[in-house]
């Protein structure tokens, strides 16, 4: 696209959580700012970077640029909570607010300070409330000369469709499991601890242990940062995949290696039904957890349909 001078005003590429998406824009724009090394240490002045934040006076990404840098410089497969941590809101609900909007325009009413593109890399657009898509969206519709939107979503689906259909969808492939361990070595840790409550609670409703499922759901609830529980559903998510695979078409199901037995005796113990009306239940667990739904009562009642199932 580069080369050709073709560039659509609007990308929006999918990638998995701690996929490989901003590695891919950091070259793209390194190759539109004519390899400017500026590109790769994020702090060319002509490039914007926007993100989720959280706090009580309104805070927009420019407060917390610093450590956002230092996240995506040591890691730029960072996963979502990683970003969270790093800017110190861990545990509250971030979010991309009208004040973020106002602020994006402020700074491309302003000209380029190179006299080239203007861009404005934006994570998580899916965070975006109403009111700050409605104050972007006739920029993103119409923008500029050489102004440039660039979105990175884990979640396409709940992208504005306002905002979504003015982009050209791009999907990044997820890593191999090789390159993943590789770059998420100390998060494969704790996803391991979440991965192994999941599977705690499962050999409990295949066992019929209510309490034993129940405790399990407790423990969940506990933990003491909601994107943990965040993950938690999403690694469960996973392995209902593998399991409906294994059920369906074992040939694609990539089982992780030493663990055939294990995915082998749970997808023959459930019932056919189990990990589609399961997902149902982890993608509810997760649209409550977004609301702010108390999760002692949003484990409790998932647990308890779980075990319905």
């Amino acid at each position: 696209m580069v080369e050709s001078g073709h560039l659509p005003h609007a990308m929006l590429l999918h990638q998995d959580d701690g996929g490989g998406a901003f590695p891919i824009v950091l070259n793209f724009l390194e190759q539109l700012y004519g390899g400017n090394p500026r590109v790769q240490k994020l702090i060319h002045p002509d490039i914007h970077w926007v993100f989720p934040v959280a706090g009580n006076d309104k805070p927009v990404s420019l407060q917390f640029i610093a450590p956002f840098r230092e996240l995506v410089l040591e890691n730029p497969y960072f996963f979502e909570n990683e970003l969270y941590a790093a800017i110190g809101i861990e545990g509250k609900q971030a979010g991309i607010s009208v004040q973020e909007a106002r602020s994006i325009l402020d700074r491309l009413s302003l000209s380029a300070v190179e006299g080239g593109y203007r861009t404005v890399v934006l994570y998580l657009p899916e965070k975006m409330n109403v009111q700050a898509a409605n104050a972007l969206l006739k920029m993103v519709e119409e923008p500029p000369r050489q102004t440039l939107f660039v979105l990175i979503t884990q979640a396409p689906e709940k992208v504005l469709q306002t905002i979504s259909s003015r982009c050209l969808h791009m999907r990044v492939q997820p890593l191999s499991p090789q390159a993943d361990a590789e770059v998420h070595a100390t998060e494969a840790a704790g996803n391991a601890v979440l991965q192994d409550l999941f599977h705690d609670l499962l050999d409990a409703l295949v066992a019929r242990d209510l309490l034993k499922a129940l405790e399990t759901g407790e423990a969940v609830a506990d933990l003491k940062v909601r994107e943990q529980q965040k993950t938690f559903c999403r690694l469960a998510s996973e392995d209902l995949r593998r399991l409906f695979l294994l059920q369906k078409s074992p040939a694609l199901a990539r089982v992780p290696e030493g663990e055939e037995d294990y995915y082998k005796r749970l997808s023959s113990a459930l019932k056919p039904t189990f990990p589609r009306k399961a997902l149902e239940c982890l993608d509810r667990a997760l649209l409550l957890l977004e609301r702010n739904v108390n999760q002692k009562i949003l484990f409790t009642d998932m647990v308890s349909q779980l075990y319905r199932i």
